[in-house]
């Protein structure tokens, strides 16, 4: 049994997603495996422009953002999965269903998201996803992705 990690850095993760600071919330992968699992970070860092109004002595990682993030590791996991997509498609996100917030995120805080594929068909994912931070869930959500041609 092999104990190799299949690993992406910044560079990888650019090569397959379309987003670009300061919108992409994937730092790294940290393994993944073909059309079941992936396990990626996000660094949450005070410097990051939500923080200045989200809210302001108080500073929370935005839950619409913990969202994105983890729809952006479905991409990833998508891409692994089926191939980098074409000049002329993009993964949109087609539904998010069952959120739950369960704890504040902080800067500071590294958050781990990790993305489980359920099925998929005709360009269509739906996974289960868990964002959390020092080993507790933060937020979880089953988020559905469509492959489409612009």
């Amino acid at each position: 049994m092999s104990t190799e990690l299949n690993a992406l850095d910044i560079k990888e993760i650019m090569n397959l997603l379309p987003h670009r600071y300061p919108f992409l919330l994937v730092d790294r992968v940290v393994d993944y495996v073909k059309g079941k699992t992936l396990h990626a970070i996000k660094n949450v860092t005070f410097n990051e422009s939500q923080f200045q109004g989200h809210f302001p002595n108080n500073p929370v990682f935005p839950g619409v953002m913990i969202l994105e993030a983890l729809a952006q590791a479905t991409g990833i996991l998508a891409f692994a999965t089926h191939g980098k997509p074409a000049d002329n498609e993009l993964y949109f996100l087609a539904s998010i269903d069952k959120v739950r917030y369960r704890k504040p995120v902080l800067p500071g805080d590294t958050l781990h998201l990790e993305v489980i594929y359920l099925r998929g068909k005709h360009g269509m994912g739906k996974f289960d996803c868990l964002a959390k931070v020092g080993g507790e869930v933060c937020c979880q959500a089953l988020i559905m992705c469509a492959r489409r041609i612009i």
